[in-house]
């Protein structure tokens, strides 16, 4: 039996990162994963690398630039002839990137140490994890310590049973081969709108049925009211309170029934992507006497430093509490790693930034002025429009806003909001002040280079106070 100081479960983002960490700080560790890629190989990087994160930016970026030659180079001066989009193009070079990316991993392995095993893990009692490897043949591995990162799989729902071709998850809906004339989207959150931003820049006519009435109630409304004008001015049809009851596929359409307002509807579509959200891959993962609890929605019981009810056994990652994000799963690992090697860190569940990359881009971390409300805590808002930053007016980009909350009396920033562009990169100024328990004053002490997007973060930062300069302040300045 192959002895090892760390067993991890699962290589996306929160597995591999986990294995790397705890190799470099000198322990024996291995790293199981089952998924292969296109090409038959072993597929490190989980969701995020294959189907998820990375693929669908591609997408995202190569349709972006699509839709900009075709719609926005006039305004520069640019003048182009009749603008076509490969698509099969267009997928091989995100396969080309998912494939750079995941053979990256195992270099990485290799370079720190980290013995990959392609197989299914599965915990057993007593810390020991056995492998199936794609033969059937098992094998079973013995660990001081296991770290669970299974991940997470799309959520399917029975009005809308998934056929592959017709209709399809997040993931087949990565592999259309071709536009399709008028696209169903069942979800309009985060994986909703990006896949329904790709195909609706590329020619779709793009329906959104989503059953909640209020849009990305998550987030702070007024951004969310701000995207949704975006959104419809760039076509997207979204329809809220609008809950399937059926979806039939015949003669490669797809016929949708749906509720809305309590009265029955229904739209035909050429092809129908289910994105009602994800669940925790925790099936045939664990063992009956192995110590480690599923809550009541399967995702598995851990403490604020990631550990299971089974000593020595942690989870992190989308198959434990919080937002399935990769970021925040990825510093679980980390956070896993040091404390198995005796280091007393924490995490900051306080300070994850959550982002959607539609263009315009929304990000957010902190709290929402809804929540604070709800709370009774005091606070002030600052906010900048892009369509005061000259930065933002040369690069013909200049929807949106950017939105500082910070604490009425202490002046600590409890949270930003963004829509606009860059927004996944400016957000990360404001998650670093608020790591340091920084002040909107400290941002607006803070010199920003001219001209940068950044600035509408500092303008913000200094509206909080009424101290703006780039625009009319709505407090009086002192």
């Amino acid at each position: 039996m192959a002895k090892f100081d760390v067993v991890v479960i699962g290589s996306g983002p929160a597995g591999y990162v986990a294995a790397i960490r705890a190799a470099q700080l000198g322990l024996k560790t291995a790293c199981i994963e089952k998924n292969k890629g296109k090409a038959g190989q072993v597929a490190f990087g989980g969701t995020c690398l294959n189907v998820g994160c990375i693929p669908s930016k591609a997408l995202l970026d190569s349709s972006h630039k699509y839709h900009e030659a075709k719609a926005d180079f006039d305004v520069h001066g640019i003048s182009t002839g009749k603008v076509e989009m490969d698509v099969p193009a267009m997928i091989k070079r995100k396969d080309a990137i998912v494939k750079q990316l995941t053979t990256g991993i195992g270099g990485l392995f290799q370079a720190n140490g980290v013995t990959g095993i392609e197989g299914t893990g599965k915990l057993l009692a007593g810390k020991k994890v056995e492998v199936t490897d794609p033969d059937g043949k098992v094998t079973t591995l013995e660990a001081e310590h296991v770290i669970i990162a299974a991940g997470s799989v799309p959520v399917e729902i029975p009005p809308a049973p998934l056929d592959g071709n017709t209709i399809v998850d997040s993931t087949g809906a990565l592999e259309f081969d071709a536009v399709p004339k008028k696209l169903g989207v069942i979800g309009a959150g985060v994986i909703g709108l990006e896949l329904g931003s790709v195909w609706s820049r590329l020619g779709s006519e793009v329906v959104l049925l989503e059953a909640l009435d209020t849009f990305l109630p998550a987030m702070d409304q007024q951004i969310a009211k701000e995207a949704g004008k975006v959104f419809k001015k760039q076509g997207l049809d979204i329809r809220l309170g609008a809950r399937v009851t059926e979806a039939k596929a015949s003669r490669g359409k797809v016929k949708v029934t749906y509720t809305q307002a309590d009265e029955e509807k229904s739209e035909t579509f050429d092809k129908l992507i289910v994105c009602v959200g994800r669940k925790p891959l925790s099936t045939n993962l664990l063992s009956a006497d192995c110590g480690v609890n599923l809550d009541e929605r399967g995702f598995i019981f851990v403490n604020d430093y990631c550990e299971t009810d089974a000593p020595g056994v942690y989870a992190v990652g989308d198959i434990v509490r919080g937002p399935m994000l990769a970021h925040k799963g990825s510093e679980e690992g980390v956070m896993v790693a040091e404390r198995i090697a005796g280091q007393k860190v924490t995490m900051n569940y306080d300070c994850i930034p959550s982002i959607i990359y539609t263009h315009p881009e929304i990000a957010m971390v902190g709290l929402t002025e809804e929540a604070l409300k709800a709370d009774g805590v005091p606070y002030n808002v600052g906010s900048f429009p892009f369509s005061a930053s000259g930065r933002a007016m040369a690069a013909n980009d200049t929807g949106g806003l950017v939105k500082m909350i910070a604490h009425a009396e202490t002046d600590r920033i409890l949270g930003c909001h963004i829509i606009g562009p860059s927004a996944a990169d400016l957000i990360q100024q404001v998650v670093i002040a608020m790591e340091f328990g920084s002040s909107a004053e400290d941002i607006g002490l803070t010199v920003f280079g001219h001209p940068t997007l950044s600035e509408a973060v500092h303008e913000a930062a200094l509206a909080v106070s009424g101290h703006a300069i780039h625009i009319p302040n709505r407090k009086k300045r002192k």
